[in-house]
């Protein structure tokens, strides 16, 4: 029941982009979604992004288990560093200072708190009185 993300190259420091995940962790989806949405950092939009794709990889693998029965969560965000930007900057006296720029990397997991034979018991029921 579980759904992974993945966001590579993200042209964010990885502590940047960690205070923001760190606002995610553990929470239901509804919650993050409004917890990103509002929030001003830099990642917060690129993980909002990320989170609706984990939504939809989700829905991918779960197609007769209704959203909201599902009752998803966020089980996992890890933020990894990157490959790192070396460049050059002019510095006093003909000297040059390194500027690193650096990028992350995000691994998104969701999961369903809901227990699995309830859902698809629940989603029978419907397809008999369907038909």
């Amino acid at each position: 029941m579980e759904a992974v993300a993945k966001l590579k190259n993200v042209p964010t420091s990885p502590r940047k982009m960690r205070l923001v995940a760190d606002l995610i962790r553990g929470e239901r989806v509804n919650k993050a979604l409004n917890i990103l949405k509002f929030e001003p950092k830099q990642g917060a939009a690129r993980l909002e992004k990320l989170l609706l794709s984990a939504i939809s990889n989700w829905q991918q693998s779960n197609e007769d288990i209704d959203l909201e029965e599902a009752d998803l969560y966020v089980k996992s965000i890890q933020v990894d560093s990157g490959r790192i930007l070396k460049r050059l900057r002019p510095a006093p006296q003909g000297r040059a200072h390194r500027i690193r720029k650096r990028s992350n990397h995000v691994t998104l997991v969701l999961d369903s708190k809901a227990p699995v034979e309830k859902a698809e018991v629940k989603t029978k029921k419907k397809e008999k009185e369907d038909k």
